[in-house]
């Protein structure tokens, strides 16, 4: 018994630690290429935009059959009863035996030489919606990758707060290590050391809300580029050192009007409007086709008494089919499709209007958050300078304790106004790069 109990707790020990290494925290810096490359495999929100590429394409081949033959084949077998013979005013009637045994075979073709333009319309039409399925893919790549960065940007954000923390609650205890020194020597106040406990319960708490703002974000990037539960994203902090690409106005106005996915559907709408236009006007054109037939059948019930034999028959010629209620039916749909046209264009012209005005205004932001960011700069210098002569002047009982909560609370304040510029500078970059549709293209 006891052999079997050793057996077991060593078996335990043994397996316990690789039991606890799989749950073990697992870091990973991830870049943002690779956070765009992860998310494009792993992403279920770009799937169904797949799909409904696949089935665009599918659409086109439907509408391309329209160029082929129609072939149409019959076969029936049937009884025939006898018929019964009467005169014009009805009388004198007289029972007509018919073959009972009926068959049929008919093998008929046509093809369409001409319908006005209606089939090529259709297929360009679905060839449009092709590259809209493609445009729609890529505007929703566009706009996730955007949702992607503000995650991936606001964890940075998060996790270089977190260390300002930790770096202030450092300080506030040795200050507090110190208040309590001078507390024996009674040249402090119990309520000093009250108010300096207070700003570091404060400072514990802002940590702690932080990381779990952190892990929210954290786990929402994980099940996004399909990583394991227990993976800890790491920003690249190499971003904040490069230097990003400044241009001007006119150019990311011109790469909106270029590359926008959005402007580019709105525009398609336009496209596919004026092709329906010339497919309704279509209708108001004779359909032409060539045709070709044959027919097997028996018996000749045409003739009196029927003729118990098959009869064979083909043809070929040339057919055409024109609808007459077309030129009172289609005016409407003309007049009706012309103001379709017109909505798709007005919404295409407002839309590049507010594009427009969307990069005026971020690259004004943008410009500013590069001043902003000097300024900032400036801040935690004067900040930090001033927390150390405050700090000296302290020890040597020259200063307040109020003076020393004051510059540290400057000083926080400095150093995460830095973080947060930093981090905006990159944000709005990426922020013109999708408003002007060329973040999915990375």
């Amino acid at each position: 018994m006891n052999k079997i109990f050793v057996f077991i707790a060593s078996l335990c020990a043994v397996l316990c630690p690789l039991g606890m290494s799989a749950q073990e925290i697992i870091r990973h810096v991830v870049s943002i290429d690779e956070l765009f490359s992860l998310a494009d495999q792993n992403s279920k929100s770009l799937r169904p935009d797949a799909s409904g590429i696949d089935e665009a394409r599918a659409a086109v081949k439907i509408a391309q059959n329209a160029r082929m033959p129609e072939i149409d084949v019959s076969v029936s077998v049937s009884y025939l009863g006898d018929g019964y013979l009467l005169d014009r005013d009805f009388s004198n009637g007289m029972k007509a035996p018919i073959p009972h045994f009926g068959n049929s075979f008919a093998l008929e073709a046509s093809q369409i030489i001409y319908a006005g333009g209606a089939i090529s319309g259709k297929i360009a039409i679905a060839g449009l919606e092709v590259e809209n399925a493609n445009l729609n893919m890529e505007n929703n790549r566009n706009n996730l990758r955007f949702k992607w960065v503000g995650y991936y940007l606001d964890l940075f954000k998060q996790q270089n707060l977190l260390q300002v923390y930790e770096k202030n609650i450092e300080q506030a205890k040795q200050v507090l290590k110190d208040i309590r020194a001078k507390e024996h020597e009674g040249v402090v106040l119990r309520n000093d050391i009250t108010r300096y406990e207070l700003l570091l319960s404060n400072l514990e708490l802002g940590r702690t809300q932080l990381q779990n703002t952190s892990t929210i974000l954290n786990n929402n990037l994980t099940t996004m580029l399909g990583l394991s539960a227990n993976t800890l994203i790491e920003p690249d902090t190499t971003i904040l050192s490069k230097v990003l690409p400044i241009e001007n106005n006119e150019y990311w106005t011109k790469s909106a009007v270029d590359n926008s996915p959005s402007l580019k559907q709105m525009s398609l709408a336009v496209q596919i409007n004026e092709y329906q236009d010339k497919i309704i006007k279509s209708e108001r054109l004779p359909s032409i086709a060539l045709i070709a037939g044959n027919h097997f059948d028996g018996p000749i019930v045409i003739e009196v008494p029927p003729i118990n034999k098959n009869l064979n028959y083909w043809y070929v010629g040339v057919g055409m089919k024109y609808s007459l209620s077309s030129l009172y039916k289609t005016k409407q749909s003309v007049h009706k499709n012309m103001f379709a046209i017109r909505r798709a264009t007005e919404r295409y012209d407002d839309a590049k209007e507010q594009t427009e005005l969307a990069i005026k205004a971020d690259y004004i932001k943008y410009m500013e958050a590069y001043e902003q960011l000097n300024t900032r700069q400036k801040d935690v210098e004067l900040a930090l300078q001033n927390y150390s002569i405050i700090g000296n002047r302290y020890k040597n009982d020259m200063a307040l304790l109020t003076d020393m909560l004051d510059a540290s609370n400057t000083k926080l304040a400095a150093e995460m106004q830095v973080i947060n510029t930093q981090i905006n500078i990159v944000y709005l970059y990426f922020k013109l790069l999708y408003i002007s549709g060329t973040l999915s293209n990375l």
